[in-house]
């Protein structure tokens, strides 16, 4: 995420957020039985079952709790379709992270429902299917799993690119879901709320991404955050507005190519962040996220936590590739690791197996 943290989880607040170029891949091949296999914590041919609308997994492993969900919603919309579901092998094998075991907090929970929905959709509709169908699918599985959240990293990984995105709403769809008689009534209705835009940065801004070596806890931060609405109401609408000022003005920068404005907003977007955070008696902004932005700001550019902050990510906005090398070397110095992620231009895609 790049803009407008926190304040998506309320109406019509918008987030910028960024589809990166890290990768889960589902591949789905026939078989006599429904199996699955986690590539990247060996789990392998472990069987699921879809029975009476549910889908249940012989393993009692908490790490198939977000695909076996997947995967329940997906044959509910299929049979909904009265489409027969297959027996099916699926193989999920996570690029997210990287191979020593560290974990940059992409999203992998999104991204692994996004892939599988949509490997399970074009095995059985023989057809690449439709983002929108994808990311209302993956959204309701996320929601109804998580019990919270934008639904943006779901966005990110259904459409790709920049987006310009207004959320849903949580309650709002929990609330829909168990009132709808079918999935299918649920998916092609319109949702309240819901704006998903393309969104295009300014060619000669240039983007760097740094990960400060501890994992957070996204659901704990949110709900931590949510609950200053009750707590301190006079704050938490002070950080709303700020917040949105903030994305605006990122916004108006970038659409008229005014890269202060949009780095103002960058800068204005971390002091509402760190403010809020202070409220609600929750570390958004650590010691080494706020030295990965001080660095950043140093340098001529514009930083700020990415996400819901609390470790993980952060993200700079600078105006050269030079400055881009020399922040680089100051955030290793630091001991802030410079991930070489880009945008990635595509959503979930089906590509075929190599023979």
């Amino acid at each position: 995420m790049i803009a407008g943290e926190f304040a998506v989880l309320e109406p019509h607040y918008k987030l910028i957020v960024m589809a990166a170029d890290r990768y889960v891949s589902t591949t789905v091949e026939e078989s006599d039985t429904n199996t699955i296999t986690l590539e990247n914590f060996g789990l392998e041919n472990i069987q699921w079952f879809y029975t009476d609308g549910a889908v249940t997994m012989a393993s009692e492993d908490n790490r198939f709790r977000y695909t076996a969900s997947a995967l329940e919603m997906v044959c509910n919309y299929l049979q909904e379709q009265r489409i027969a579901i297959r027996s099916i092998h699926l193989t999920i094998k996570s690029e997210l992270d990287d191979p020593s075991g560290k974990k940059y907090g992409l999203g992998s929970s999104a991204a692994v429902v996004t892939s599988v929905i949509s490997a399970m959709l074009h095995a059985h509709l023989n057809e690449t299917p439709d983002p929108k169908l994808v990311f209302k699918l993956a959204a309701v599985t996320h929601v109804v799993v998580q019990g919270n959240g934008s639904g943006a990293d779901v966005a990110a990984s259904a459409y790709g690119g920049f987006i310009e995105y207004v959320s849903f709403q949580a309650d709002w769809l929990i609330d829909q879901f168990e009132k709808t008689t079918t999935l299918t009534q649920l998916i092609e209705t319109p949702w309240e709320y819901l704006s998903i835009q393309p969104f295009k940065l300014p060619e000669h801004i240039h983007m760097a991404i740094g990960w400060t070596g501890s994992p957070a806890s996204t659901g704990q931060l949110v709900n931590q955050i949510l609950s200053l609405k009750k707590r301190n109401p006079v704050a938490y609408t002070r950080f709303l507005k700020a917040s949105q000022e903030a994305v605006n003005a990122f916004i108006h920068g970038a659409q008229s190519n005014d890269i202060a404005l949009l780095q103002q907003g960058v800068l204005n977007n971390r002091i509402a962040l760190a403010r809020v955070g202070s409220d609600a008696g929750v570390e958004i902004e650590t010691h080494m996220l706020a030295v990965l932005s001080d660095l950043a700001e140093a340098e001529g550019g514009a930083g700020k936590s990415s996400g819901a902050g609390g470790g993980d990510c952060g993200i700079a906005f600078m105006t050269t590739k030079a400055q881009v090398d020399r922040l680089s070397a100051s955030w290793h110095e630091a001991g802030i690791e410079s991930l070489p992620l880009k945008m990635a231009p595509r959503g979930a895609a089906i590509t075929n197996k190599p023979n």
